[in-house]
């Protein structure tokens, strides 16, 4: 009989769900009506389980798995796992860590680049045959250029080091904000917030920070200044969104492109409203070349734990 592996979110590549067919007895959660019958009844046989970073997986059910020996998450968000429990169980728990990095830096980019050219009101401008009615080119207002901007960074790690590499491309000033200055960075280092904010044309959120919340507020916001932009490709709590609302309409910050939301799916009206602001659907790593490799980890995991060894990517053993 194969290992039972509990799937509590779709894995979209074909490729790793033959892989995972073929090797397990794959049980897809998010497909059961009755999920608490469903454990009751089959929970004792679970050995693996798979999870996204949004979803993780509750100390309630993982109670109800007692045989369980890895619970591998498909992204690099743990916040939404028990991992003071797993701890205690012995239980590793891991993160697709490194495979998100590059796709992660091109979006931010990309959200940075966006904003401050109004591609996407262009966009919609062109497609609503507004060009035609107004021709003159004052009918779209003047935008910001990106290159050689002072770009503050908030968290240097892996992503954060990307995206410095690629806004250094663009002749941008690189200045960074962390719990600690980092020995193999040469970019400046600065300890408050509120000071990378003032010295910065763009703070880009990069910051792992599963316990922080709302420290992107009126006070961060008021000294980026009217001509600064925020790029989120983060955590969504990470901002106070009701202080971006506000700063954004009254035209206290220049614009945002936000990957990250705090309840997501559910968007303010006034950021969806706003043609300041870029809006993606929390799609940073959405490349078949990242979402590829974050599958193959998860798959490594288990294949790993179910053999007796400690995963490589566990963050919990």
């Amino acid at each position: 009989m194969k290992p039972q592996v509990l799937q509590l979110n779709p894995i979209l590549i074909p490729a790793v769900n033959d892989k995972l067919a073929e090797r397990y007895t794959v049980h897809k959660f998010f497909e059961v009506a009755d999920q608490a019958a469903w454990l009751r009844e089959h929970g004792a046989s679970i050995v693996a389980v798979t999870t996204g970073g949004h979803t993780g997986i509750s100390r309630a059910v993982l109670e109800q798995l007692p045989k369980l020996k890895v619970v591998a998450v498909n992204g690099v968000g743990t916040d939404a796992v028990d991992l003071a429990y797993c701890r205690e169980r012995g239980l590793p728990v891991t993160a697709t860590l490194g495979a998100l990095t590059e796709d992660v830096a091109d979006l931010a980019i990309g959200l940075l680049i966006a904003a401050c050219r109004n591609l996407c009101a262009g966009d919609r401008f062109v497609r609503g045959g507004q060009w035609e009615l107004y021709p003159q080119p004052s009918a779209i207002p003047l935008a910001r250029r990106f290159s050689g901007m002072r770009i503050g960074i908030v968290g240097m790690g892996r992503v954060g080091r990307a995206v410095a590499v690629r806004a250094a491309a663009f002749g941008c000033t690189i200045s960074y904000t962390d719990l600690r200055p980092m020995e193999d960075v040469a970019h400046r280092f600065v300890t408050d917030l509120l000071d990378l904010a003032r010295d910065a044309d763009a703070l880009v959120l990069c910051a792992a920070a599963d316990k922080a919340e709302g420290i992107v507020n009126a006070a961060v916001l008021d000294a980026l200044g009217p001509r600064g932009f925020l790029v989120n490709v983060a955590r969504g709590r990470l901002v106070n969104e009701t202080d971006l609302t506000a700063a954004l309409v009254a035209g206290r910050i220049a614009g945002a492109g936000l990957d990250v939301f705090v309840d997501e799916p559910r968007v303010p009206l006034a950021l969806r409203q706003s043609d300041s602001v870029t809006l993606q659907a929390h799609r940073a790593s959405a490349t078949w070349e990242t979402r590829t490799a974050m599958a193959e980890m998860v798959l490594a995991s288990i294949t790993q734990a179910l053999a007796g060894e400690r995963p490589a990517m566990s963050l919990t053993t």
